[in-house]
């Protein structure tokens, strides 16, 4: 901790504007007299299109225009999505079939959209929703997560949009040949929405000359790309911008259909269009999360140390490729593919699948929380198999602390960890040498009781490279110019502070500038836990070349060369001394505008590895099944904290997700594709009184993949909670018999289950 106050928790400088009512976000940044946009959205799975007419909807008074794909093709508008792809085992590109940001020819799943309606007021687009004569055809139905089924793109036969592999397959199939112990475990990863406060929406306005476009995501330079190319504009012609975001998670990273139709619509009408989602539109067509079953498989030898880990993995990408669809489950989640522990003969291969359904992509993780929940719910696993201690198995296998740099079996160089002491303070602060006492205690009530662990591993994600730039204004503030984008994580409150730590400039006086492609010439948006360690890199490296271009212009003014330090110049043999803005306003009374703004652009040398245990205590009522979370416990590793609240209210928001879906959440479709929980009615969510006060705790390691020793914690709570709290519930109900839960863990599954196993014998642990 320094003096000004680096690692020290301050007040959040933007809850001020937030709670009061001052936060300017999607819906609040639309010009008065903006024209609304409404769209039509498939009412079935899947259809070819007989009738799409628009007739009678361009003449409901009010309505300003109504638009097909035809319409948008005609107008010159590019119409496709793009996507990453992965390759498949016979060195093929994954499927690409056309995605069109309007039907064509066919809709693929329910909310998908169809046609757009702009009118003067939002009643009057309703009005143009009704007139839409759509007439189609039905087609087969394909919900199931596997190959086969009636086929949704002839680019993917039997609906496989790839079959990607890592390792090394023949190795790996020997390794389980001779171990002296297998285990086996089919495990069912729910799909899952992700909720934002905010849903989606967006604002376009074209002048003339150029297209504003106001989005909810997370960066605006890929998305000023992707649109002046739909358009067919200069990237110079195209200004995006992102005002406060109300929650992104990874789901609102995507350039979405409507963002390319509001702002074709915008340039077609020469006035600004805003669109945004109800919670129940929102419900249908945000990119869902998870959404796959996985076979994992160890392989230990006599001392029960693992010789061999084997996944197969189907994975639901939805009726398209969405943009990191092909990504997540193939190249992501195989970064963290053996965790913490010392084994290098792997084998994965992930299938992708179509389905008749909205899109997947990330969420919240994006393929790591589901990496994490397949090993560590295995490990668990087999710990009853083998008839050993859960702490003591993990302990055995952990990569040892004197090992790093240590490179992972994926190829990650993972550069220091120390898992034992971490999982060792876990162990102290839950009072795990007291559980049977309260697992006893529980009984006296008619409750069952269970311990759950989880140790993970996250590789942070994303771009490298991040831009920072500070500038002085007349004013006397000074600006930060950022290219990560917040979504609620508090980046004013910890960019802000770690520049006056730095430099000495007053909190007060600095003003983070955030998500405007005019003013910020790149940056690397947010995701995959990155912002935080690249944006202060990068700011770090704009203040030394800041006060590197301040001495030589002070050397004159001080009558010798100062050092900085403490916030201030200071010459030798001199007794004044110069702050950063003083130091500003000469050079502006002196002409020398080049030392008013100052900007570094980095580039990290390596990947961070946070990691850490989570411990979840449930109790179970076995005559109703329901699942409440009496303790949680977790303690991490991530490195040196620039805000230690901010990091633990991140672990806060991630466990409660991850709570969420280990025990609540899960989009249901019936069999023809149509969604069942597209409302709040259906769709579960945790409240405040299903969580208990976490206790989180750090055991530092720092990084030295950065000067800063930091790690990223965005998505940490959920890379751990998934399979700490599923663990806990089968520990809960397994001396009743139980022998395997999949999440979500609802009342009737968890009745279900035990009301099966009083059916039959009690029956050893399954191999």
């Amino acid at each position: 901790m320094s003096k000004f106050g680096e690692s020290q928790a301050i007040k959040r400088i933007e809850d001020i504007r937030f709670l009061t009512g001052h936060g300017r976000y999607i819906d609040d940044v639309a010009p008065e007299g903006a024209l609304h946009a409404v769209f039509f959205r498939s009412p079935v799975a899947h259809a070819e299109i007989v009738t799409l007419d628009l007739t009678e909807v361009r003449a409901v008074p009010g309505v300003r225009l109504a638009l097909s794909v035809e319409d948008l093709e005609a107008a010159g508008i590019g119409i496709g999505l793009e996507a990453l792809l992965v390759k498949s085992r016979d060195g093929r590109q994954g499927a690409n079939p056309f995605r069109p940001v309007l039907a064509k020819g066919r809709v693929r799943y329910v909310g998908e959209p169809v046609a757009v309606i702009v009118a003067e007021t939002m009643e009057a687009a309703r009005d143009g929703l009704e007139a839409v004569i759509f007439d189609y055809a039905d087609l087969p139905v394909h919900m199931e997560v596997a190959p086969g089924g009636a086929e949704l793109h002839p680019e993917a036969p039997a609906n496989v949009a790839f079959d990607w592999v890592y390792g090394d397959e023949a190795a790996t199939e020997a390794a389980f040949a001779k171990a002296a112990h297998r285990v086996s475990l089919r495990l069912e990863d729910n799909r899952v929405i992700a909720n934002s406060m905010e849903p989606r929406g967006a604002v376009a306005d074209w002048d003339g000359e150029r297209l504003h476009l106001a989005y909810g995501g997370q960066g605006v330079w890929r998305m000023k790309a992707v649109i002046a190319k739909s358009l067919g504009l200069p990237e110079e012609a195209v200004h995006v911008t992102t005002p406060d975001v109300g929650g992104g998670f990874g789901m609102k990273a995507g350039a979405y259909p409507e963002y390319f139709v509001v702002s074709a619509a915008a340039k077609m009408l020469g006035a600004p269009v805003r669109w945004f989602a109800d919670r129940t539109e929102a419900m249908l067509s945000d990119n869902g999360g998870r959404d796959l079953v996985s076979t994992a498989e160890l392989a230990f030898d006599e001392s029960y140390r693992i010789t061999a880990y084997r996944v197969n993995t189907l994975t639901n990408l939805g009726a398209y490729n969405s943009g990191f669809g092909q990504w997540v489950q193939s190249e992501i989640a195989t970064k963290v593919l053996t965790g913490v522990y010392d084994v290098q003969t792997v084998f994965v291969n992930a299938k992708g699948i179509y389905t008749n359904t909205t899109q997947v992509d990330a969420y919240r993780g994006a393929g790591r929380p589901e990496a994490i929940y397949t090993l560590e719910r295995t490990m668990d696993h087999a710990a009853r198999v083998l008839g050993v201690d859960p702490f003591e198995l993990r302990r055995r296998n952990f990569i040892a602390p004197d090992a790093f740099p240590y490179k992972s079996a994926a190829g990650e160089l993972y550069d220091v960890g120390d898992f034992p002491r971490v999982l060792s303070r876990l162990e102290a602060e839950a009072a795990v040498a007291d559980f049977p006492a309260r697992k006893a205690e529980a009984l006296t009530r008619g409750n069952l009781r269970g311990l759950g662990l989880c140790y993970y591993v996250e590789a942070i994600l994303g771009n490298p490279t991040e831009n920072a730039a500070v500038e002085f204004n007349e004013d006397g503030t000074v600006s930060l110019y950022v290219g990560t984008q917040s979504n609620g994580q508090g980046h004013e409150t910890v960019y802000a502070q770690f520049l006056s730590d730095r430099t000495g400039i007053p909190v007060e006086r600095i003003v983070v500038v955030q998500g405007d492609s005019d003013r910020i010439a790149t940056g690397g948006g947010t995701g995959g836990s990155r912002s935080v360690t690249t944006q202060s890199v990068a700011t770090l490296a704009t203040v030394e070349k800041m006060v590197a271009a301040f001495v030589p212009f002070l050397a004159d003014e001080l009558g010798a060369e100062p050092a900085f330090e403490d916030g201030a110049f200071r010459a030798p043999g001199s007794n004044r001394t110069l702050t950063l803005i003083e130091a500003a306003d000469l050079a502006r009374a002196a002409g020398r505008v080049d030392l008013l703004r100052h900007e570094e652009r980095i580039t990290l040398p390596g990947r961070s590895y946070p990691n850490g245990a989570h411990l979840a205590e449930v109790e179970v009522d076995p005559e109703t099944g329901k699942v409440t979370l009496q303790r949680y416990v977790v303690t991490d590793d991530f490195g040196n904290l620039m805000h230690p609240q901010l990091a633990e209210g991140q672990v806060h928001g991630g466990v409660a997700q991850g709570f969420g879906q280990a025990v609540m959440e899960q989009v249901a479709y019936d069999d023809a594709g149509q969604i069942l929980t597209a409302s709040f009615m259906d769709y579960a969510m945790p409240r405040a009184e299903d969580l208990p006060m976490f206790r989180f705790t750090t055991e530092p390691v720092p990084s030295t993949a950065n000067p800063l020793g930091m790690k990223g914690c965005g998505e940490a709570g959920t890379v751990g909670a998934l399979a700490a709290v599923t663990n806990a519930v089968l520990d809960a109900l397994w001396d009743r018999g139980v022998r395997m839960v999949d999440m979500p863990c609802t009342p009737h599954r968890v009745w279900q289950w035990l009301k099966a196993a009083e059916q039959k014998e009690p029956e050893g642990a399954l191999g």
